[in-house]
């Protein structure tokens, strides 16, 4: 079982009153027909002395194009620890919840390159996000890896899924 760990953020947002996510679809040829159960949060591992909250704001921008300080709806807020799961890879996954907004047309994601395809010497670049989405929380918790979408319900725990109180 794999010890690694990974920290990430779950951006969200209030859009016609109800609580949506932003999530992630992972970029590669191993991903182009799978959808529903694939998407994440932007996440990845900390470098060696990284706080995990710093590595999971940097790994936010880097797979998104945006800096998390530039989308939070309140910078001096501070992010909602939700905690953390084990994924079937055996990966501990962190995460921290940010209300904010982005458009998902502007993101930008880092890129990595492979073999391409299996057993050539031919290198390809690939984006290592190929593109991100706003979802309602019962469509996020679909799409979502099904680990991670225990983050979509603590977030709805937290905030509720309706329209903000007063």
């Amino acid at each position: 079982m794999s010890r690694r760990i990974s920290a990430g953020i779950l951006l969200y947002r209030r859009h016609d009153g109800e609580l949506e996510v932003l999530l992630a679809h992972p970029g590669g040829p191993f991903f182009t027909s799978r959808d529903h159960g694939h998407w994440t949060i932007p996440k990845g591992e900390p470098d060696d002395g990284d706080e995990l909250l710093a590595a999971a704001a940097r790994e936010f921008e880097e797979e998104t194009g945006h800096a998390l300080a530039a989308v939070a709806g309140d910078p001096a807020e501070p992010p909602l620890d939700l905690g953390s799961v084990v994924q079937a890879s055996g990966k501990r996954v962190h995460c921290w919840a940010v209300e904010g907004d982005l458009d998902p047309a502007t993101a930008t994601s880092n890129t990595f390159e492979m073999p391409w395809p299996p057993g050539s010497s031919r290198l390809r670049t690939f984006p290592e996000i190929d593109r991100v989405t706003w979802f309602p929380i019962e469509e996020a918790r679909r799409r979502a890896n099904a680990s991670q979408a225990a983050f979509i319900d603590r977030l709805a725990a937290l905030v509720g899924t309706g329209p903000r109180s007063p």
